[in-house]
């Protein structure tokens, strides 16, 4: 699926990107107001590699929206209190309640990705993952949520570029880890667990939305669109009308 990723495709008009984004920002606004009339609630998964835009999409979706129906959830390791749960229990527990809209930077899929390369899991956990993880995602949609994927996709030379530029800048040396680093060396790894993630993983009530990456305003332009875009389908679907 990756290898067919298109990473040439650009926004290179600043003027039509800004005009175009804002746009988009208050259609979302305008689907926010009517998922909260109709008590949907809206899930969005954002997944992709280090460096690859997923804090700059979630800024642009954001921005415009009411912060009183709306949830960003930045998921790290799971503490030592809540591996005394089944796996799932952390994001039920995040689970945005009817009417708002709750975005996920990173996700229940680490147990596919980082918990499967980095061997935090065990082989017949992250296997049997891809089930509970459809299972979750279908009970979500039948109890009236929407739910939209992104993985956010860059080559490995534009992530080199951006480490680099992140160990430069002093206003941005925070977002690069050692971590970050150790991923890298893990590429192939990863890669290999990616494609297997949205090819087991995209349903027709929760898909995967690969998204360019590698120029930033064509990333973010696309991610909002195609969020109005499912939003809207969704409602259709219903028969609900836009206000």
């Amino acid at each position: 699926m990756l290898e067919q990723v298109d990473l040439d495709l650009k926004m290179e008009n600043k003027k039509e990107y800004k005009q175009l984004l804002k746009e988009s920002q208050l259609k979302l606004l305008t689907l926010q107001r009517t998922l909260v009339d109709n008590q949907i609630g809206c899930i969005i998964v954002t997944e992709g590699w280090d460096a690859a835009g997923k804090g700059g999409a979630i800024k642009r979706m954001t921005e415009k929206l009411d912060p009183r129906g709306l949830e960003v959830h930045a998921i790290a390791a799971p503490t030592a209190d809540e591996k005394r749960y089944p796996y799932l229990h952390r994001f039920w527990t995040r689970i945005p309640k009817y009417g708002k809209i709750g975005i996920f930077d990173r996700s229940w899929y680490g147990r596919v990705l980082v918990e499967r390369v980095e061997k935090f899991a065990k082989e017949e956990e992250w296997k049997r993952a891809y089930d509970e993880i459809i299972h979750f995602e279908k009970l979500l949609n039948d109890e009236n949520y929407i739910i939209i994927k992104f993985w956010f996709h860059i080559s490995k030379d534009e992530q080199l570029e951006r480490f680099k530029e992140r160990e430069d800048n002093p206003l941005k040396r925070w977002k690069i880890t050692e971590e970050d680093w150790r991923n890298r060396e893990k590429w192939d790894d990863y890669l290999v667990a990616v494609e297997e993630m949205l090819e087991r993983t995209n349903t027709p009530y929760a898909p995967w939305v690969v998204v360019e990456g590698e120029d930033k305003k064509f990333a973010r332009l696309k991610s909002i669109q195609t969020l109005v875009k499912q939003i809207e389908k969704h409602l259709e679907v219903k028969g609900i009308q836009i206000k």
